[in-house]
């Protein structure tokens, strides 16, 4: 019997234990021409998930503990004493730029960094040093070059898109911010619960730029129309569109090969097994159907609160997600990793999960392998685990940025870490 065939007896076997401990998760598959979500063959095929290794990690605050990792691969800390680390980006000159939003609560003590001179055998960038400060919960940076020449970084802030003009080399910004669009900068949380302040943009490999704005609430019909969005707009901010509505907090965006990937949270208010958290295959001009519609499992549902018998929006007509995870998971950045790679990365995304902020709920808090390719991604897969042990939080993955072959970057925002994941 081969290792692979080992392996994957090994994974039945275990399987049968698995079923009542681990919940289902669904993923999608081809139907009818679109991506469909299908439900695993029984519940042992959900729970079945590779054997992983555990790497022990020592933080410089003192924090020692164990995160699981696939055999063969390794984790090492790439920087440490940061605060809220979030999203990351590749300059035009090769340097790692990287968001910190501070802490959780609304303010202006949020900055950019610049990861420099990474060390191969130390496995660690050697100098961090802030881009800028003072930013106002700073969630995502981007870079465009135009057909000019001329470098653009791009940065979203709870308020407002800025762009600034980038030189090649700096260590501050040596141009004066342009401001591209605003946003509502506040929410219903007085009313109804919770706001989501972040703001993603992303670059399309067609020369436009997207923003998703999230929801100003838990669940509600929202008075501005640009919440629980994703727009497009040129690189200069003009020809601004609805590219997808109906996210309630699509944090997640990436670009890959002519489509734009996202990630979304569901809402609060249907119970601990849904919504489905999601992520999608994002069409143009599509409604993704938050407040009116959820997934839950291989299905899409009316809410009963906001669409009581599809009065107000035909679910019928909602895309189901490429991927779904558990409800209260909270999937935040994604990565895809083309042929290219090894077998374990092959034709898959990694997607982080932030982790459901009940903790006695323990939903996500690792980081997971959606296999199947472009089109329709398979069951998700645990890739690494450990950020949440007997009750206690270690981490919280935020964002993965591909950083070499078989190898990544790895934001958490708990512990204010980058960590390098490589196979060895």
């Amino acid at each position: 019997m081969t290792r692979r065939q080992n392996f994957r007896a090994a994974s039945v076997a275990a399987a049968a234990i698995a079923v009542l401990l681990l919940p289902s998760v669904h993923a999608v598959a081809r139907q009818g021409g679109r991506p469909r979500p299908r439900h695993p063959r029984n519940v042992a095929e959900a729970g079945r998930q590779p054997t992983l290794t555990p790497r022990r990690i020592t933080l410089s605050g003192g924090g020692t503990f164990e995160l699981n990792l696939p055999e063969g691969f390794r984790i090492s800390v790439a920087a440490q004493g940061l605060r809220r680390v979030r999203f990351m980006a590749m300059s035009p000159d090769g340097r790692v730029f990287v968001t910190d939003m501070y802490n959780l609560a609304d303010n202006t003590k949020g900055a950019v960094y610049v990861l420099d001179e990474f060390d191969p055998v130390g496995k660690s960038f050697r100098r961090v040093t802030p881009y800028l400060t003072r930013l106002r919960n700073p969630n995502s940076v981007a870079f465009y070059t135009d057909r000019e020449g001329a470098d653009w970084l791009y940065l979203a802030l709870t308020d407002r898109l800025l762009r600034y003009r980038y030189t090649r080399g700096e260590t501050s910004p040596t141009s004066k911010p342009e401001v591209l669009a605003t946003f509502p900068d506040y929410g219903l949380n007085y009313k109804y619960g919770g706001w989501h302040l972040t703001r993603t943009v992303a670059v399309g490999g067609n020369g436009k730029i997207y923003v998703s704005v999230g929801s100003s609430c838990n669940a509600c019909v929202e008075k501005e129309e640009v919440r629980a969005s994703i727009l497009e707009m040129d690189p200069d901010g003009k020809n601004r569109r609805y590219y997808a509505r109906g996210v309630r907090n699509a944090v997640g965006l990436r670009w890959v090969r002519g489509r734009l990937y996202a990630t979304d949270m569901g809402a609060d208010h249907l119970g601990d097994e849904k919504p489905a958290d999601a992520m999608y295959a994002v069409r143009d001009g599509a409604n993704y159907g938050w407040p009116y519609c959820y997934q839950s499992g291989a299905r899409v549902f009316a809410d009963a609160r906001f669409n009581p018998r599809g009065a107000k929006l035909n679910c019928r007509t909602v895309p189901a997600a490429y991927a779904a995870f558990d409800a209260h998971s909270a999937p935040l950045g994604l990565e895809y990793f083309g042929e290219g790679s090894g077998p374990e990365l092959s034709g898959s995304f990694l997607v982080a999960l932030h982790g459901s902020t009940r903790k006695s709920l323990g939903r996500g808090y690792r980081v997971v392998r959606v296999p199947g390719g472009l089109d329709a991604g398979a069951t998700p897969e645990d890739f690494i685990t450990g950020f949440i042990s007997a009750g206690r939080v270690n981490g919280r993955p935020a964002d993965i940025f591909g950083f070499g072959r078989d190898a990544f970057l790895l934001t958490d925002d708990h512990a204010g870490v980058v960590y390098y994941v490589y196979r060895k």
